[in-house]
């Protein structure tokens, strides 16, 4: 049975209380030193506080991140009395002219981040570490750079990082419980709710649900076979998991769309992703009921079915090239250059006024004329103007006044069944419940369109052609808007059917998705996760007057860290190689705890750092961030189970953790004008850019600190002084408490995991 012991703030003995405080008090100098600064728009906060601002005017967005920490920094600016009158449309726009509290909404991320270094600590205790082990834990997630960097600005990564460290911290501490005691739920459902909030930041919270799921299917596994445990307690311990592991994460994930969509009531520039049932349920998007049976005289807007539903469109502006006809294009929102008049190409002499309306059908010739230039929709054998393939053609709007057209205006009505429901929309057009085909009469081509868009004299605006051998939901249109001079107040009349909250929210997911996949667009900061360990690039986030923001790991512990992976590894082969020799080395305690406690966390590592090796999608070296949490949790456990069993002379211990603090700030130090967008002379950074890779700018800074317009003496020394003053009182602090503090043998005492929890990771090896 595990332990019913708690690893909380309370809980602490005396000395770690002042530990953590101190590591805490330390974390929001660093984190929050001059979070005013840069007072400009930097890097993705062009993204995020731009979402703040349609948040609060109700504009509806659309992003490839679930709400919540936009909806936090939302709530933190309004707070704050931001009114949503800023666009954060530019990397350096100014936020002090414009009285953007953007301080305060920077606040939010800084202060998770803060909260990420105390959660450490605690988590590491969690794991039986000392406190020398804790604090070096902590303090390594303090100083590195790119945490640092990544937490003082209008980003995600702060809240997502926290969310999964708060999931770590809580799941460890439930590892620790005798079950079914109240401990035992309350860190139940705290893990729960973290594995909830983490995929509502970002959907890379799903693989901290892998990793607890992970571990929950050995436990479970574990627990069949142990005898102690009655049916009755199995079916109980599997029920309360389904419960706060998935049903809990799953409402709270459902609730923050609620309250997106809540807040998201107004058009915006984001509907166009969505289906026409979809934005119809926005304001000013609703569509009053419009007549059902289409005739020929009837004014219509055709709607695409495939690519979120853009109207075909035209203006008067021609191809730069091709025919140079009129531009056919598919544009997303409402406007009277999406109407068009239907016109009966066999019929062309019939007056309609007398014989009744002549409805639309499966099979008619028809032409349709632009309402407001009066041309015709065209297709001829020319090649489009961007998809220069040989089984497409242009399309264009031809004509003048008093021309009545020719053979290449005429296009065929082909209802697609299959998209169309059963009943009288099957045998004629009927208003958004017909789905067809125009199947041009000259080619055999049918109109057709994808989300290729047309440069910036097409408006860049989606392109319109007519294809031999195009898919078949690419050449699907219907009509949504449908008047007729003959059909009086009381003809059938449609609309687009109300969608449900889930119907809502499915076809979010689906769009979400699909958009994320589809950034795969070179960017110029991007890397792929094969570099990541190793730190072989950054990010720049911010360059002006001289100054520089640049996301970089602190090298010297993210170099630690990885070699604390790849040093597990190295034990695990060589474990099961002698295990095969018939070594008992599981008999020995120090290796049975690190090799589950290290490996369970290198587990969290691989699990939040491999997936991304499968995406194809723009990849940056924030992606990293939530692995190398875990490879610093693997790391401190290794560094504790190593000194306990290896080192064991004290004076020792202390050196060695107060070196690896005193390289973790020297490092941390050496770039921190990259945080701060502090005075940085072009020498210093040459210095400090140790790998060709790096590609901050050294060439964007003042050859002398004198240049930077009457400011004096260095930043980075101001920040070097107090930074190393406050590590060396914490390093004497540790090195004196640990002095006084009981050893603890590994495998036992009141801190270590109980028997249960290390049972918990002897199926683990195969991660």
């Amino acid at each position: 049975m595990a332990s019913s012991s708690v690893t909380r703030f309370s809980t602490l003995p005396l000395k770690d209380k002042a530990a953590v405080a101190t590591i805490t008090g330390l974390a929001m100098l660093v984190r929050l030193y001059k979070i005013w600064q840069p007072s400009s728009v930097v890097f993705d906060e062009v993204h995020f506080g731009g979402f703040a601002t349609k948040y609060i005017k109700g504009r509806y967005f659309m992003d490839v991140h679930p709400p919540l920490a936009k909806l936090l920094i939302t709530l933190t600016g309004w707070l704050a009395g931001f009114d949503g009158n800023f666009d954060f449309k530019d990397i350096g726009k100014d936020y002090v002219s414009a009285g953007v509290p953007y301080v305060a909404m920077r606040l939010l991320p800084g202060l998770l981040g803060v909260l990420v270094i105390p959660l450490c600590f605690l988590t590491l205790k969690a794991y039986g570490c000392s406190r020398l082990s804790a604090s070096l834990g902590s303090l390594i997630i303090l100083f590195d750079n790119a945490l640092a960097t990544q937490s003082r600005f209008i980003l995600l990564d702060s809240p997502l990082l926290f969310f999964t460290a708060l999931t770590a911290y809580a799941w460890i501490n439930f590892q620790n419980q005798i079950a079914f005691t109240r401990n035992w739920y309350w860190y139940l459902l705290l893990t729960g709710l973290g594995l909830g909030a983490t995929v509502s930041v970002k959907w890379v919270g799903l693989f901290t649900i892998a990793w607890i799921g992970v571990g929950t299917l050995i436990d479970l596994w574990d627990l069949l076979g142990d005898l102690k445990v009655t049916p009755k307690q199995y079916v109980k311990h599997f029920f309360w998991r389904s419960i706060f592991l998935i049903a809990v994460p799953v409402l709270f994930y459902v609730g923050m769309f609620v309250i997106h969509f809540t807040c998201l009531v107004n058009p915006g520039d984001g509907d166009g992703f969505m289906s026409s049932e979809f934005q119809n349920t926005l304001n000013n998007k609703g569509m009053a009921d419009t007549p059902a049976n289409v005739a020929v005289g009837s004014q219509i807007t055709i709607r695409h079915l495939n690519t979120q539903g853009g109207y075909l469109h035209s203006h008067d502006h021609l191809y730069p090239g091709g025919s140079q006809q009129q531009q056919i294009t598919l544009y997303p929102h409402k406007d009277n250059n999406n109407i068009w008049v239907i016109e009966n190409v066999t019929e062309s002499d019939v007056d309609y006024r007398e014989t009744g309306p002549r409805y639309l059908r499966d099979g008619d010739w028809i032409r349709l004329k632009h309402v407001t230039t009066s041309r015709r929709l065209h297709s001829h054998d020319l090649r489009p103007p961007v998809t220069e393939a040989d089984w497409q053609n242009e399309v264009s709007c031809y004509g003048y006044e008093g021309f009545g057209g020719d053979a290449n205006d005429n296009f065929r009505v082909e209802i697609v069944e299959s998209k169309t429901a059963p009943g009288k929309a099957r045998e004629q057009v009927r208003a958004i419940e017909t789905k067809f085909r125009l199947i041009h009469q000259m080619t055999g081509c049918a109109l057709f369109s994808h989300k290729i868009k047309l440069p910036s004299w097409g408006f860049e605006q989606q392109e319109v052609t007519c294809a031999k051998q195009g898919t078949l939901p690419n050449s699907i249109w219907y009509i949504e808007y449908n008047e007729h001079p003959l059909l009086g107040e009381d003809a059938d009349k449609v609309n687009y059917p109300k969608i449900s909250f889930m119907q809502k929210f499915l076809e979010l997911q689906k769009v979400m998705w699909d958009t994320n996949n589809g950034l795969v667009a070179s960017h110029a900061w991007d890397s792929r996760p094969e570099s990541w360990p190793w730190l072989r690039r950054g990010i720049n986030f911010w360059t002006k007057d001289h100054r520089q923001v640049y996301l970089i790991g602190n090298f010297f512990t993210w170099w630690l860290s990885s070699f604390a992976i790849v040093v597990y590894g190295a034990f695990v082969v060589i474990l099961v190689l002698r295990w095969q020799r018939g070594y008992p080395d599981y008999s020995k305690e120090a290796v049975k705890t690190y090799s589950w406690k290290v490996g369970y966390n290198v587990a969290g590592w691989a699990l939040h750092y491999f997936p991304f090796f499968l995406m194809q999608r723009q990849l940056f070296l924030h992606h990293y961030l939530p692995a190398f949490y875990f490879a610093v949790l693997a790391f401190s456990i290794g560094f504790d189970i190593f000194c306990k069993s290896v080192m064991k002379k004290k004076a020792l211990v202390v050196v060695t953790g107060v070196l690896l603090i005193f390289c973790t700030v020297s490092v941390f130090v050496s770039l921190s004008p990259l945080i701060y967008g502090e005075k940085w002379t072009r020498a210093e950074c040459q210095r400090y850019r140790l790998l060709p890779h790096w590609d901050f700018d050294c060439n964007s800074f003042h050859t002398d600190l004198s240049m930077y317009d009457g400011e004096g003496g260095s930043g980075k020394s101001r920040i070097a002084e107090a930074f190393e003053s406050a590590a060396a009182k914490l390093s004497a602090s540790n090195s004196e408490s640990l002095h006084e503090a009981e050893e603890t043998p590994v495998g036992g005492g009141k801190e270590e995991v109980g028997e249960e929890y290390v049972q918990v990771f002897e199926e683990h090896d195969e991660l």
